[in-house]
């Protein structure tokens, strides 16, 4: 039975108003006119077969291979030579699965939101007169960008591949890492008008379940228009969004998000963007690099301290300056004291205005090398700072030991791998500056307790943040204060409660000695 003719008013797409095609071809033409009205790209191609069939096919020109639609579709349904009976979508289908092997996934759907959905995700839609239902054959052609070398976590040694902007070639790259069934990827669709695609990313037998349902329940209760990067999922899922330190890990590295997964974590695939979100995230998991584990335990462990050493002058060293320059000078040796007071003799600003001058003035510098094209980026960022800090100690504006803690500072501030990380160092940075300004160094304490209670008591997906120190968890610190050898690293994260926590198997160890004739 025929339905009744539906206005322009009722196939406005929606979500809850889900049509029925009817068996009238002119009415199904219609139904989707008046929803892709105005939408030029989109093409509505009619004609006959064999026994006057009446076809429409719909499709957007942009989004598809011509040349692929042509042969899948076009060519099977123009041929001459049919058998008898092709006149109905089941023997379009039969033809195609028949002769053209890519088109094996064809499927037939019937309600008007979902073949809308399909059209616009890059498929083509056939219709057929006293049909009500359409087959959509996926003929999808987006150009995309080729693998290469990250941008925002280079190593030394290491794979050299990232994530692009197309989901599938991102699930592909964790696939050729993990090949196992118990990788599981679960699908969802975020976002009522960028319908963007969202996968959940585990190990069965090693995420722990509660996480996995946690991440499944605040991600399908995201309620938005569009989704354009992985950013805004993040804002979203986050425990605490007034925190300063981020709670959800970002990355565009393959090999990151597979070891991840091993340590029992869920990962966030979104599509159009090549971060990909890892949970739960811990404070040190932020100053741990990939390169960490692919060079020898003694260096990585070095290394490391060096990055927990630079951790706290790129947050404190400018606070401290400013406090004993300011309210502690006794604490400051003789002839250091004398070399700061000749050097700020002729400065009209206190240290506290002195500071916060050239940390924004460094941070301009810093945000301009970012947005100005590459070719002229780094030498007008070295070039800003030479001539800007040497003109400003030249008119004593600032003083020169002022100039060199901000630089020492900044440089230490890009030693912190994860780059949101080091964001959240650069904003804490300023308020320290004026504790240590207007209360000395008792104002550089007070913060420092602040920013332990918080750290201590925040929480990424129920896991401590600042674990495993505290809560304190004395097996893990194989991984925080040293790097053990992966041979000695017998047991994942406790912390995370992963429901397989062995790693490798007990006595595991190194290739035994062999003396010179190979005995």
């Amino acid at each position: 039975m025929n339905q009744k003719f539906i206005s322009k008013q009722e196939t406005q797409y929606s979500d809850d108003h889900l049509i029925q095609l009817t068996t009238d071809i002119t009415q199904n033409k219609q139904i989707f006119t008046n929803i892709f009205e105005n939408c030029s790209d989109v093409v509505f191609q009619s004609f006959e077969i064999k026994d006057h069939t009446h076809l429409l096919v719909i499709y957007i020109e942009e989004l598809i291979d011509t040349k692929h639609f042509e042969s899948v579709i076009l060519k099977p349904l123009m041929y001459e030579d049919q058998p008898n009976g092709l006149g109905n979508l089941s023997s379009i289908r039969q033809l195609f699965q028949e002769q053209i092997t890519s088109a094996l996934g064809a499927k037939t759907l019937c309600k008007v939101t979902d073949i809308t959905q399909q059209v616009l995700r890059g498929h083509v839609a056939v219709l057929a007169q006293g049909e009500n239902k359409a087959l959509l054959v996926n003929v999808l052609n987006l150009e995309k960008r080729g693998l290469e070398e990250p941008s925002s976590e280079l190593v030394i040694r290491g794979p050299k591949e990232a994530f692009i902007e197309n989901i599938a070639s991102n699930l592909a790259l964790l696939r050729k890492r993990l090949r196992t069934p118990r990788l599981k990827i679960e699908k969802f669709t975020i976002g009522e008008l960028s319908q963007t695609d969202l996968a959940i990313a585990y190990i069965n037998g090693i995420a722990t379940n509660s996480i996995i349902e946690e991440v499944r329940k605040r991600v399908s209760s995201i309620q938005i228009d569009g989704v354009m990067e992985s950013g805004y999922i993040e804002e979203f899922i986050e425990d605490l969004p007034f925190s300063p330190f981020p709670q959800v890990h970002n990355t565009e590295r393959p090999d990151v998000v597979a070891s991840m997964l091993l340590e029992g974590k869920v990962a966030i695939f979104v599509d159009t963007t090549p971060f990909v979100l890892i949970i739960p995230m811990t404070f040190w998991s932020a100053l741990q690099s990939s390169e960490d584990y692919y060079e020898r335990f003694m260096l990585s462990t070095s290394i490391r301290w060096i990055r927990y050493l630079f951790l706290l002058i790129a947050l404190f060293l400018p606070s401290l300056y400013v406090a004993l320059t300011t309210y502690h000078q006794e604490m400051i040796p003789t002839s250091l004291l004398i070399s700061i007071a000749i050097a700020r003799e002729n400065v009209p600003f206190p240290a506290l205005v002195e500071a916060l001058i050239m940390e924004i003035v460094f941070e301009a510098l810093r945000e301009a090398g970012v947005r100005l094209p590459r070719a002229v980026s780094q030498a007008m960022s070295i070039v800003g700072a030479l001539v800007i800090g040497q003109a400003a100690v030249q008119a004593g504006i600032v003083s020169t030991p002022m100039v060199i803690v901000v630089a020492i500072t900044g440089i230490a501030n890009f030693t912190i791998p994860r780059f949101n990380f080091g964001n959240a160092i650069r904003l804490l940075r300023f308020p320290m500056i004026i504790l240590a300004g207007t209360l000395g160094l008792y104002g550089v304490l007070l913060g420092i307790l602040t920013l332990l209670l918080h750290v201590a008591s925040l929480r990424s997906f129920g896991v401590p943040y600042f674990s495993p120190i505290s809560p304190l968890s004395l097996g893990d610190l194989k991984d925080v204060v040293i790097r053990k050898p992966w041979w000695a690293m017998n047991f994942r994260e406790r912390i995370i409660r992963n429901l397989n926590p062995k790693r490798i198997p007990e006595g595991q160890k190194p290739s035994p000695k062999r003396g010179k004739d190979g005995n």
